[in-house]
């Protein structure tokens, strides 16, 4: 694989720190791709459709002997850090693809393989297309939890996720949701993961996705960074943060009338930050990023949405026949990502919001040539949203 080089020096850990080196923090969620391979062709997405093509080189399901060699590499790095908990995403692709049965046996095995007293957290994001009621009976019966990505709670709002004939594929989602939502499989039910997208109202989207009664819901930046700016971006002058006011659109509704009923994590983890709690997502605060990735062939990578960047952003040169977890805790990229302040730009170290911004999701942080330490390309949007809860936050105080 041709891995481009970038411009910029990794940080050593004494230049993270500031002292010998900060101690890494274990990995706690491990993403497990269980089919390369998707039902659907989504005409933006970042893993099928844009630079990386590593997918294509890889076996479309893993073989027992990965499946295998993950569980132990698992269990041997909760038992080397003492972990009381851990979360195994299953992924893809469209994981289902490789079967609910499947699915179960392989978080039975890492369940078998860890240490006693470490719990196992399992989750499936899937497409929802073939969700039916005997997969999620499976799926119940293994203790695993389903999230579901969908762009909207209407057929509109999903015109870009087709399968490969270009058929839309709403009918199946919505009725993979549905039946999830129903009172016999909610115990399931993780919640909806959404890509903003400036081209539907945010009132509209946020009231269609409550139509399905998640627990939850995610919503996300679509993935672009300043080489290969994201829809809407660079703004015009008149509106120079529409991720930022999309956001808070749906920030309003969500704080007057169903903060209480739905967790939606971007907004939560705002408000902790805001009131000093400790919290993060990929895009907020400065919590080390504890996720790592064990591809169909058993190499371990970094998080997909490095894939967006550039060919072979996510990679280590590591897998799980030759190396610990351990190892990959030691890579620049996933230091860099451990580095809290000191691995942020200059300017994002400076900037008051830093705390609570943590300098935005990495992968928007690149520019070609340069490297990724640079603010988010949504540092605007990211500025609004904040300075936005934070308002509301006085105004609730002051009440």
């Amino acid at each position: 694989m041709g891995v481009r080089q970038q411009a910029e020096e990794p940080l050593t850990p004494r230049e993270l720190s500031g002292t010998d080196g900060p101690r890494p923090v274990p990995f706690r969620q491990f993403i497990l791709k269980m089919n390369g391979r998707c039902n659907l062709a989504c005409r933006y997405c970042y893993l099928y459709e844009g630079p990386d093509s590593g997918w294509r080189r890889r076996p479309a399901t893993p073989a027992a002997p990965v499946l295998e060699a993950t569980a132990r590499r698992i269990a041997e790095h909760a038992a080397t850090h003492r972990l009381t908990d851990i979360a195994v995403v299953l992924h893809g692709g469209e994981p289902l693809l490789a079967g609910a049965a499947a699915l179960g046996a392989v978080v039975d095995r890492v369940r078998t393989a860890v240490p006693a007293g470490c719990a196992v957290h399992a989750t499936v994001q899937t497409n929802g297309t073939l969700l039916d009621d005997e997969r999620l009976r499976t799926l119940a019966a293994h203790r695993i939890r389903v999230g579901v990505s969908l762009d909207g709670g209407l057929p509109a709002h999903n015109r870009s996720r087709v399968d490969h004939a270009g058929r839309p594929s709403w009918t199946a989602a919505a009725r993979g949701l549905r039946l999830l939502a129903e009172e016999r499989h909610r115990s399931s039910y993780a919640g909806v993961l959404c890509v903003v997208d400036l081209a539907s109202d945010p009132a509209e989207v946020y009231a269609s996705l409550l139509g399905f009664a998640p627990p939850a819901v995610d919503f996300l930046l679509p993935h672009g960074n300043w080489s290969a700016p994201p829809p809407g971006l660079p703004a015009p002058a008149e509106r120079p943060a529409p991720y930022g006011d999309w956001l808070c659109t749906v920030f309003d509704r969500w704080w007057r009338s169903d903060r209480r009923q739905v967790r939606v994590r971007i907004f939560e983890e705002c408000v902790a930050l805001l009131l000093g709690a400790p919290a993060a997502t990929e895009s907020l605060g400065l919590q080390p990023f504890d996720a790592v990735v064990v591809e169909t062939d058993g190499s371990i990578e970094q998080v997909d949405s490095l894939k967006s960047a550039y060919e072979g952003a996510a990679f280590t040169g590591l897998d799980v026949f030759r190396h610990a977890f351990d190892e990959a805790l030691a890579h620049p990229g996933v230091a860099a990502r451990q580095g809290g302040l000191a691995a942020l730009a200059a300017q994002c170290r400076r900037c008051p919001l830093v705390q609570v911004c943590g300098g935005g999701h990495y992968a928007h942080r690149y520019r070609d040539g340069e490297g990724f330490r640079h603010p988010s390309v949504y540092c605007a949007d990211l500025q609004r949203l904040i300075r936005h809860v934070a308002a509301r936050l006085a105004e609730a105080a002051a009440a």
